[in-house]
This record gives C-alpha cells, sequence and structure tokens, in this order.
C-alpha cells in the first residue's frame, strides 16, 4: 500500500466531491449536464486567510467554515444553473495568475472577496483592469465602517459589504444579473 494508496484515495474523493487541489489551493468546479447549454462562467477568487472562516475572528467572520460556505455557494451554483470555480489563495500573484488563466477559459465574470489584497494589491488592480470580464467585490464585514478602503474597488462593477457569508450570494446575484443584463443589451444592438 504505502503513501501512495493513499493519495489515489484522497484524489478519488475529490474527484467524486468535485474539486481539485494545486498546492495551497482549492478549486471546486461546479458543472451541472445540460446539453447544448453554454453556461455562465463564473470564478469565485478567496484572498488571504479566507480558508480559516470558522476558526479565525468568529466575532467579525461568523463560525460559517469555508467548506460550510463552499457547499452553499455550489448550492447557489446548481440552483441558479451557472458553472462556479472556487479559488482559495494566500498568493496574490497566484491570484493573478488564476484571473489570466480565466481569460484563456472564457470566463463570463469573476466574484472576489480579496480580504487583505486590498490594502496593497496594486499588481493584482492593473490585473483587474486588463481582464474582459466584470467583478463584483465582496467583502464579509462592512470594511468602510472598519476604516479600510479597498484599492481594488475601482476596478468592480459593483460591492457587496457587511452581510457576513450572504455578501457572497448577493455578490453572484448581482453579478449574474449584470450579466444577463449585458446580454440583453448586446442582443438589442444586433
Amino acid at each position: 500500500p504505502g503513501f501512495g494508496g493513499l493519495r489515489r484515495g484522497r484524489e478519488q474523493r475529490r474527484q467524486r466531491n468535485g474539486s481539485q487541489r494545486f498546492g495551497p489551493h482549492r478549486v471546486y468546479h461546479i458543472r451541472p449536464v445540460t446539453k447544448g447549454d453554454s453556461m455562465t462562467k463564473i470564478l469565485l477568487i478567496q484572498g488571504p486567510n479566507m480558508s480559516y472562516l470558522g476558526k479565525r475572528q468568529p466575532e467579525l467572520y461568523g463560525k460559517t467554515t469555508a467548506a460550510q460556505l463552499d457547499a452553499m455557494l455550489r448550492a447557489h451554483a446548481k440552483a441558479n444553473k451557472y458553472q462556479l470555480d472556487i479559488f482559495y489563495t494566500h498568493s496574490e500573484s497566484a491570484a493573478i495568475e488564476r484571473l489570466y488563466r480565466g481569460v484563456d477559459e472564457k470566463l463570463d465574470g469573476l466574484v472576489m472577496n480579496p480580504a487583505a489584497f486590498l490594502f496593497a494589491g496594486y499588481p493584482l488592480r492593473d490585473c483587474l483592469r486588463a481582464v474582459p470580464f466584470p467583478y463584483v467585490e465582496v467583502h464579509m464585514t462592512n470594511i468602510e465602517k472598519r476604516g479600510f478602503h479597498s484599492i481594488l474597488a475601482e476596478t468592480a462593477v459593483g460591492m457587496v459589504a457587511g452581510f457576513g457569508v450572504r455578501s457572497y450570494v448577493l455578490g453572484l446575484e448581482a453579478l449574474t444579473g449584470h450579466l444577463q443584463a449585458q446580454k440583453k443589451g448586446r442582443r438589442r444592438a444586433h
């Protein structure tokens, strides 16, 4: 048996659960089966320390764990028929690489909780300016009330803050609504 059997078992569980592990990053792919339907593709990026939800400062961020939040968002994606990739990273360079890969994957939109990237994420801000898809920024707490300002917010079509884990659902709904409005506008133009 050895460790190879353990790794294969873990990989089989990830495949059953729809997740992959790339170094310290977790990626979930939600792809409901539809024939010939071009599903909306949304990327959710979770910034530094977000993988520690439920344990880190529960008085601010609540007791919902990252795994519980992911399950809630996967259910939302399935119910609303869009594809959702969830990417956790503590590294700004990994977030930038994931965004540029998203361009190649023809993502339709991005929801991101930049967490600590909001303070000095200038390279990330430049990347957000360069990618062709809309971005909605989410925060679990009201960052303005806490005296923080996001340097990334200027690149977003909108921001949702202060509603705990519900901020993510509101952000995803805002983005899907924005994308639908864009599609209607393009249809009218033709």
